[in-house]
């Protein structure tokens, strides 16, 4: 047996944007052997995290996966929902509203900056650097400084560490600006993921002084924003797919446009302009590798008889994984299937 430190992580109740939380429990364990049943319901106080009045301040996090981590001895990343007194989902639970679908696929594309000081880094202390073109996947202190490549490259080994299904990392188009990439299998998997991938990257930044920008839009002009691209298939869309239905489901998410925008990230009309590979907020198109359309249809997918997945690009870097999921995996579902 051995002491385990089990940090319980959850989204708190602030709006539009919830923060990430977590605190360490102590438990005795095999750290070999040790997994997501032997992690217990714990309490915490929800009026410190907009989650409860001070009158009547429990709440619960209930354990839905762990992860090694690999910076702790005998440590393990918990992820959590949040639940009322009596362990029904408390109205913050975004992953509480997803379908139950185990042949559902998703991969997001999380873009972000590095600030430190108000200023994302590589930054001049004043001013703006060389236009955008040279920083995109590039290489060499003058395109991506050192301390960005040294955060990234740690964050890496820790979520592979962890065995987060971590697709990727690149340099992105503005200075400072970069992306990892997650994907999962189930509704829920890829979210549960990104999450803690996202807390993971975090905690690196905190010995260094450097803080992650989430916003999407964090500074005007022409320079691209941050996304969080999702990318998503069900089965049935991976096995039968079709045309028709390809067309139908593209009907319905035109439908349902406002829906998706209103939980794709606050502040999206600052990012959706129609300018730097996106589409208007207010209007909704599609397009074979078209990264101006606010669905990008693969090649592969229209070879392969419209099978496979789709790129939704509308999804900014602040949204809530859960509740884009959610969201989508409920357009799905209003379209009949042949």
């Amino acid at each position: 047996m051995a002491k385990l430190k089990l940090e319980y992580i959850w989204l708190d109740g602030y709006e539009p944007v919830a923060n990430l939380r977590g605190k360490t429990k102590i438990a005795d364990g095999d750290p070999s052997t040790f997994s997501l049943e032997d992690c217990d319901l714990w309490g915490f106080d929800g009026s410190s995290t907009m989650q409860a009045e001070g009158g009547s301040s429990d709440c619960f996090l209930k354990p839905v996966a762990c992860y090694p981590d690999s910076t702790r001895r005998n440590g393990f990343l918990v992820m959590c929902e949040v639940l009322n007194p009596d362990l029904t989902p408390h109205p913050s639970n975004g992953r509480a509203t997803i379908l139950d679908d185990e042949g559902a696929w998703f991969g997001f594309e999380q873009e972000y900056f590095l600030f430190q000081d108000g200023r994302p880094l590589g930054w001049p202390d004043s001013g703006y650097p060389n236009p955008q073109g040279e920083y995109y996947t590039g290489v060499g202190y003058k395109a991506v400084g050192d301390l960005a490549r040294t955060i990234v490259e740690e964050h890496l080994d820790i979520c592979i560490d962890a065995g987060i299904n971590h697709e990727g990392i690149n340099a992105e188009v503005a200075k400072g600006q970069w992306e990892f990439q997650i994907f999962g299998k189930g509704s829920k998997n890829c979210a549960d993921q990104m999450h803690v991938a996202r807390y993971i990257l975090q905690r690196c930044c905190e010995k260094y002084g450097v803080d992650v920008e989430y916003h999407c839009k964090p500074f005007t002009g022409d320079w691209n924003g941050s996304g969080m691209h999702c990318n998503f298939s069900t089965e049935y869309m991976r096995t039968v797919g079709g045309k028709e239905y390809f067309e139908a489901l593209m009907a319905a998410f035109e439908k349902n446009r406002e829906e998706h925008i209103a939980v794709y990230g606050p502040d999206n009309d600052m990012r959706l302009t129609g300018l730097h590979e996106t589409q208007s907020i207010d209007q909704f198109s599609y397009g074979v590798a078209d990264r101006g359309a606010s669905i990008r249809v693969p090649h592969s997918f229209v070879n392969n008889g419209y099978k496979g997945y789709l790129e939704d690009r509308r999804p900014n870097s602040q949204g809530d994984p859960y509740k884009i999921a959610a969201r989508v995996l409920q357009t799905i579902d209003e379209v009949p299937k042949a």
